[in-house]
């Protein structure tokens, strides 16, 4: 039986390998190796061995990556990762994955590429080691020429990834291969991992000036004489641009080839028009092409000035940002891309215009999304230097910072090189509330080292840091600061106007940013003050305040990619369309839970709700809010108008005291033409009923794209109710599955992997998977003593 596993696998991967040699030989090919590998929790009695190609892997799980082990739980107040990293497990985790290759490969370069590995990775080739890697945010590359069985003979590529000691990095990090892998086949002459880098230093509506730099590497045996060619297409795919150069390399040795392209009446990347060109580039010799790749860019002018903040293309506008973690809730660091998609959709709805990637760097599929919605990207690299965090000696942890020293400059220059072709990126942060500050000579010469290496590798864009409490630690004062092009500061908003007006050339920007009006107005109200990050834009997983608690609640959407009330105020103060929006604010009963390093600005705990359904209703009136950016609004209880009230000056709501019934609270928000948006809240009757919505009829059979499926409980007139409690249990029939379901509940401990749940709020949600090529998917959810839900997915590639 073991010996037809292998043959089984040796079949399946022989056919999949061959596409690297048999449509185009002398080219790059690469496939995706995320299917097919096994997976197994060690302990460290056995693990000797699981490197070996001998070792019996036959019992091992059956899985795809990316995948996040940590994630399936349980949830325990016992676990390592405590509240820092969500009470999830962690500890070691194998994969192996066997591969044939054809006798053809043997005359190529063959290697293989990580986007990412959670933590301290290993590496093996049939039992050879490749490498070692202490981050889980970085991809790297390990070549596996020279190593490799042909002609259908069994190669085994093994994974040990350690996320065991904890806690470890902030906040909760996952474990595993949780991005995607690749196989790579290229000439021995090949464009290097990386290699492209596209810049354009001159852009008016005539005409652009575009320069290519491009690396090549000779891995042959003796000197090649190549030429490199650059196409320039379109967005609309037509060529716009040609280029070559001829170079010889040495062998063992590489090359930089710099061409200079002029592109004629360019388009534009701008945030409502993210149009992307595509830089094709070759390596060609006697007739043939050797490699090439083509690397998606775009035209833009991105930048900071001291007196008047941030600009792009010409217009001078505020960056309306929101910090994000990496995780997807229900699906922990392994987050297919449609989940980002719909979340940062939905959160450039509320106004937002730019992201930071908070603490590390994001998968690279992360940001082509970007670059395609016309999202801005502060790219922050680091969360910790050679001191440690959520510890007080700062050298408890298992963390980056035991590795900074031998590998910062090597990651970060990795991570740059793959990233500086997004349009999306406008700057990179170099680290976030850095406490190596306490030291300044110290600090100051990690900093410049840092800076260099970003400069180096991509003198296009600027460099920040999230400075923390730096009038404490004299970085305004000491020369620190004033190491960075963009001078970056997490709260206290008052303190980085002072610094501006110390020295009126620094460029300023609020790197972390609480959700209060005044937060806002700093921002607003100030010139130089080039926009905010708010902490933060979802939920995420970890940094809790304590079990049952497993994460944090401070997003403008909960992990489930639902809006919270707090986001359509946001929504009023940074949305230029016309909206209003309609809550009922309670005060919070007992003590708030202690937040740590937001300046002194308490993050009070909003209790608000989108229902008009109170379980008690104040015998004084409720507190009723609107938020809208329209000039007044009008707010009616079953027709009764109870006033009109301005736009205010202070980006405050609108506040009224209202006398409960049970019936239809109406706001209408007017501008000049009359009225431009409405919102009604109405009373629920008992739950009735399951209502099922989708964010789309169709369904791709791929990994990266999963349907979302809302399930709301209502009564018999489809309201929905907001304190219904219930187990939802979900059916799918066709050819699908139920990949993950969640609430949003940050005390919940339900496993994600299931197909129930209890709704939070009145509602709860399933994710969907297609699993076959086509056909249909039924999702059905039911409950106790309610009727039924259903709804229809078509497959659809």
């Amino acid at each position: 039986m073991k010996e037809n596993v292998k043959l089984i696998y040796s079949f399946f991967s022989l056919i999949a390998a061959a596409t690297l040699v048999a449509s185009a030989e002398e080219a790059r090919n690469t496939i995706s190796f995320d299917d097919d590998w096994r997976f197994f929790n060690a302990g460290a009695e056995v693990e000797s061995a699981m490197a070996q190609p001998q070792f019996d892997d036959a019992g091992w799980r059956k899985l795809s990556v990316p995948h996040d082990w940590s994630i399936e739980g349980p949830f325990s107040p016992t676990n390592l990762t405590g509240a820092a990293g969500g009470y999830l497990p962690a500890g070691i985790g194998w994969y192996r994955k066997h591969f044939a290759l054809p006798d053809e490969a043997a005359r190529r370069r063959v290697f293989v590429q990580f986007d990412g590995v959670m933590a301290n990775s290993d590496v093996w080739i049939n039992g050879q080691h490749l490498g070692h890697r202490p981050s889980g945010y970085v991809g790297f590359e390990y070549e596996l020429t020279g190593h490799l069985n042909f002609g259908g003979g069994d190669n085994i590529l093994a994974v040990r990834a350690d996320n065991s000691q904890q806690p470890a990095s902030r906040w909760y990090a996952g474990a595993g291969i949780y991005r995607h892998v690749r196989l790579i086949s290229t000439d021995a002459v090949h464009l290097e991992q990386n290699g492209v880098f596209v810049s354009c230093p001159e852009l008016t509506d005539s005409r652009a000036r575009v320069e290519v730099e491009t690396t090549v590497t000779n891995a042959g045996a003796v000197a090649s004489e190549i030429r490199v060619g650059t196409t320039l297409l379109a967005p609309d795919g037509r060529t716009v641009a040609v280029g070559e150069a001829p170079v010889v390399i040495a062998s063992g040795r590489e090359a930089t080839v710099r061409q200079e392209l002029e592109v004629p009446q360019p388009q534009r990347w701008d945030l409502d028009s993210p149009r992307l060109y595509h830089a094709v580039s070759e390596v060609r010799a006697g007739g043939k092409t050797l490699d090439d790749q083509s690397t998606p860019f775009g035209l833009r002018e991105a930048t900071f000035v001291a007196d008047t903040g941030f600009w792009l293309n010409g217009k001078n506008f505020k960056l309306k940002g929101v910090c994000l973690h990496q995780d997807g809730g229900a699906f922990g660091v392994a987050v297919p891309m449609s989940v980002w998609e719909r979340r940062l959709t939905t959160l450039k709805s509320l106004g937002v215009n730019a992201v930071r990637t908070a603490h590390n760097p994001p998968a690279p599929e992360f940001l082509d999304l970007c670059d395609r919605l016309g999202l801005l990207v502060m790219d922050e690299f680091f969360d910790c230097w050679l001191l440690g965090k959520n510890s007080p000696d700062g050298k408890a942890l298992q963390d980056y910072h035991l590795h900074f020293a031998d590998w910062s400059q090597i990651d970060e220059r990795d991570t740059v090189r793959r990233d500086r072709n997004h349009p999306s990126i406008i700057l990179y942060s170099a680290g976030n509330e850095i406490r190596d500050t306490r030291s300044p000579a110290s600090a100051k010469k990690i900093l410049a080292g840092l800076v260099a290496v970003f400069h180096e590798n991509d003198p296009t864009r600027p460099v920040t840091l999230a400075l923390f409490r730096p009038n404490v630690t004299g970085d305004y004062t000491n020369g620190f600061a004033d190491l960075l092009d963009v001078v970056g500061q997490n709260y206290r908003e008052n303190e980085i106007l002072a610094a501006h007006r110390q020295i009126p050339a620094r460029k300023i920007l609020g790197t972390e940013n609480v959700h209060t009006a005044q937060s806002w107005l700093a921002v607003r109200d100030h010139a130089p003050y080039a926009g905010q990050f708010l902490w933060t834009g979802v939920d995420y997983l970890g940094e809790s305040t304590g079990w049952p608690e497993i994460g944090h609640s401070w997003g403008l959407l909960d992990r489930t990619g639902e809006p919270r009330p707090l986001a359509f105020e946001r929504q009023s103060w940074w949305s230029d369309r016309p909206m209003v929006y309609v809550v009922r604010h309670e005060t919070p009963s007992g003590p708030l839970p202690a937040e740590a390093d937001t300046g002194g600005q308490a993050r009070t705990r909003q209790v608000m709700f989108a229902d008009w359904t109170p379980a008690t209703p104040d015998a004084q009136g409720e507190n009723v809010e609107v938020y809208s950016n329209c000039r007044e609004v009008e707010l009616f209880l079953n027709g009764r108008s109870l006033g009109t009230q301005p736009l205010p000056r202070d980006a405050g709501p609108r506040k009224w005291k209202v006398p409960y019934a049970p019936g239809i609270l109406r706001a209408a928000a007017k501008n000049e033409g009359g009225t431009a948006a409405v919102c009604e809240l109405k009373t629920a009757g008992p739950a009735a009923k399951i209502l099922l919505s989708s964010d789309g009829e169709t369904l791709a059979p791929t990994w990266d794209e999963v349907g979302l499926v809302r399930a709301t409980i209502a009564d018999d007139q489809g309201v929905p109710v907001p304190r219904a409690r219930v187990l939802v249990s979900f059916q799918m029939t066709g050819g699908g599955v139920v990949a993950a379901v969640d609430n949003g509940e940050n005390a919940s401990h339900e496993p994600f992997q299931s197909t129930q749940r209890e709704t939070s709020g009145g509602r709860c949600v399933a994710w969907v998977r297609a699993t076959a090529a086509a056909g249909e998917i039924k999702l059905t959810a039911t409950a106790p003593e309610l009727q039924s839900g259903s709804v229809t997915l078509k497959i659809q590639k």
